[in-house]
């Protein structure tokens, strides 16, 4: 049975199958949190940056259609760390019900990550985050796709372990609290959660993302909900007015040590090594999305000016396409008509006339039921 070698965060309790199972300790950590001069450094600059992009989106003509795409990357990548194969063009074409046979099956899961978040985000205008919400956010990510029957919506009631395919309790590389000291951990958590007492915004976040993950408290997808949890806090505080930091890319390019420091808290007691790593993804992610809602905004002047230029007379309704390729990026000839009340012929000539200026690509290599995508937009969000 692995040993912990500091009980700060918890410690290995001999279950009667013969295998250690974490029991973690109540939040917060105690010795407290070690504020050093390079978390400290860490911290102002994750605050600062996150403050940028805050500011960013105020800059932009309309912050949401910014948001419509990176809640989609975010959705993607969160799903891939979990072994999905769906990219962010399977999804855009999934939402435009234009997704081509043989294309991944879990599309469907990641489209349920973006309807989990977009329902968490409503609910918490009436509702804190809390077991229930964070219960009820569960549903939605698991409703209708693998795992459906690994009890959505529901905290486990077994026991869960991680490891590679194949593992079995004995030969686990972490497992979680049984459910009765699961049950405590998840009332400390949400406790945490609301607790008052002064602790740095961005560090309680860190902390409590950690602790998620060390409960493990459902069958399947504890991951992307303890990656939600990062940006609902954030939003619930008014940190960010908008859904906009996602670390699952840092995470992602990071994987090992990601699992590594999660680790660590548990067998050591690092915290502070977990909080480090975590204020650099914080800093990271948020100079990169900054740095997008600026190429968005230019992208955007650049295109209309371009559309104004050379189309003169049929501008206007070109511009309305333009506009709308924010919220669709992938787009046919018939949903042109529907978007600018064109009849065909002029609605394909549009579409033409983007395809010349390279603003837009078609994707099917056919004559007829041709789809196009916005591109020059779609690859500001590379995965």
């Amino acid at each position: 049975m692995r040993r912990s070698l500091s009980d700060r965060a918890g410690v290995y309790v001999r279950q009667r199958g013969g295998y250690g199972a974490f029991i973690p300790k109540n939040l917060p950590p105690d010795p407290p949190i070690k504020i050093d001069r390079e978390i400290l450094t860490l911290l102002s600059q994750a605050e600062r940056e996150l403050g940028r992009l805050d500011g960013s989106t105020e800059i932009l003509p309309n912050p949401d259609l910014f948001v419509f795409m990176y809640v989609r990357k975010e959705a993607v990548l969160s799903s891939q760390i979990e072994g999905t194969q769906a990219s962010l063009i399977d999804v855009l074409e999934f939402e435009a019900h234009a997704l081509k046979a043989g294309r991944p099956k879990d599309v469907q899961e990641v489209a349920n990550y973006v309807a989990a978040m977009n329902y968490g985000l409503d609910r918490l205008k009436n509702l804190p985050l809390s077991l229930r919400l964070i219960r009820e956010i569960h549903a939605k990510l698991l409703e209708g796709v693998r795992g459906t029957r690994r009890n959505p919506g529901e905290f486990r009631r077994s026991q869960n372990w991680i490891g590679p395919s194949g593992a079995t309790l004995a030969s686990a590389i972490y497992v979680p609290p049984p459910p009765y000291e699961m049950g405590i951990a998840l009332d400390n958590l949400e406790k945490f959660l609301h607790d008052k007492t002064f602790t740095p915004f961005l560090i309680k976040v860190g902390i409590a993302h950690a602790q998620f993950e060390t409960i493990h408290p459902f069958l399947d997808g504890n991951g992307r909900i303890g990656r939600l949890l990062i940006t609902f806090l954030l939003c619930q505080e008014n940190i960010l007015k908008r859904p906009l930091l996602y670390l699952s890319h840092y995470f992602r390019l990071h994987r090992d040590e990601y699992y590594d420091r999660l680790q660590a808290i548990r067998d050591t007691g690092n915290w502070e090594g977990w909080l480090k790593f975590y204020l650099r993804g914080v800093s990271e992610v948020s100079q990169q999305a900054t740095e997008t809602a600026r190429r968005i905004v230019q992208m955007r002047e650049d295109h209309r000016q371009m559309v104004t230029d050379r189309m003169a007379g049929g501008a206007g309704k070109a511009l309305t396409l333009l506009e709308s390729l924010y919220w669709m990026p992938i787009v046919s000839v018939k949903e042109i008509v529907k978007i600018t009340s064109l009849s065909f012929p002029n609605a394909n000539n549009i579409a033409q006339r983007f395809l010349e200026m390279n603003l837009l690509r078609e994707m099917t290599g056919q004559k007829r039921n041709r789809r196009f995508i916005y591109d020059p937009y779609f690859n500001l969000f590379p995965t």
